[in-house]
């Protein structure tokens, strides 16, 4: 594409040539020559005088005149404008997803069911593609324009909305619902047992029956090998725009508000209900039966074992950010004060042993 076409769709403001031509993507140190790249923050600005980029998708208000600096090999410098054509917006990350869809759009060319899956249910829409060795039970709804990837599972009752794209190896269990233009990733679980058990007289555990489901709600993402488990009664809903990272753990009767984000290896327990536009980090936990306001942020590896209401949060037990860094650079000097209390004893007990 033209780069002055590129500017237009992207509502932006072209400083440049708008005859260059434009037949790729890509970051700024892999870029070549015909690519255009982008920049949301000053600091990868001094990169750019050695990107071979044709063009550069730039934040609105940044200068394009870079100041001297120095490489990180102390070797070469940076100094002066950056001679190369510029495409001014609003919000980079969002007209990169427009360019890579214009791009590298995702092209499935097959339509249709293939005769080599088990399907049971009549409830089909139109325009659906179901690519061989899907297992679909009775009674289940398909909406229109869903893909199913090969050997996937979908049980009774279930319901899969418009434009909703399931990849290969996923398990929907009974009775769950998802929503429009849901994307559920390969090796996902949706609707497996809570983790629901009680101790007898014996000793021995005894298994608490899941009679509830799973509701994903729409333009939800859900990455490979989540697991998102039914509730004991009633439901465990993922609400309307939640995008979930790989490996991620919801226990039963969890209820996650709008556009929170989920990053990989997280483990919510059961019965929390987390609010709206919540960011949780990596490898986060949360115990039982806790309350996550809307917008906190959860750092990556905090252990939250009590409600939060607002703000940001970090560390095991999660804490009030700035606090728990101010207790890790109190960390460092751990060592050091140490050895001064060692010597602060060994001084008192000469003097007592000095008898002064």
């Amino acid at each position: 594409m033209k780069l002055g076409d590129i500017a237009k769709i992207l509502d932006g403001r072209l400083n440049g040539s708008p005859d260059i031509d434009i037949t790729g993507v890509a970051e700024i140190k892999r870029a070549v020559n015909g690519d255009i790249t982008f920049v949301s923050k000053k600091k990868y600005l001094p990169e750019l005088k050695h990107s071979k980029a044709s063009a550069v998708i730039l934040q609105e208000g940044l200068n394009i005149e870079v100041r001297s600096q120095e490489s990180e090999d102390r070797r070469q410098k940076t100094e002066g404008k950056i001679e190369k054509s510029f495409v001014f917006v609003k919000n980079p990350y969002l007209s990169l997803i427009s360019l890579l869809k214009l791009f590298y759009p995702v092209q499935d060319n097959s339509k249709g069911i293939s005769p080599q899956s088990l399907i049971k249910t009549k409830n089909i829409g139109r325009d659906v593609t179901i690519h061989p060795f899907v297992c679909i039970e009775d009674n289940v709804e398909i909406g229109d324009k869903v893909i199913i990837y090969p050997f996937t599972y979908i049980g009774r009752d279930s319901r899969i909305a418009e434009g909703s794209i399931v990849h290969s190896n996923v398990s929907i269990y009974h009775n769950v619902i998802v929503g429009k233009n849901v994307i559920i990733h390969s090796g996902a679980v949706l609707g497996s047992d809570g983790f629901g058990f009680v101790k007898d007289d014996n000793g021995v555990y005894q298994k608490i029956h899941q009679v509830g489901n799973v509701i994903i709600e729409d333009d939800v993402e859900i990455g490979a090998n989540v697991c998102i488990d039914r509730a004991t009664l009633g439901s465990t809903i993922i609400k309307k725009g939640v995008k979930i990272d790989n490996l991620v753990q919801i226990a039963h009767n969890v209820t996650i508000g709008d556009n929170t984000v989920i990053a990989g290896q997280t483990g919510v327990s059961g019965s929390c209900n987390i609010g709206k536009n919540v960011i949780m980090g990596g490898q986060v936990g949360l115990a039982d039966h806790l309350n996550i306001g809307d917008r906190v942020i959860l750092g990556g590896k905090a252990g939250v074992t009590g409600d939060i209401e607002a703000g940001v949060y970090s560390g095991i037990p999660a804490i009030e950010h700035n606090q728990w860094k101010r207790i890790q650079a109190g960390l460092t000097k751990l060592p050091e004060l140490i050895k001064k209390v060692r010597e602060l004893e060994k001084q008192i007990t000469e003097l007592k042993n000095s008898g002064r």
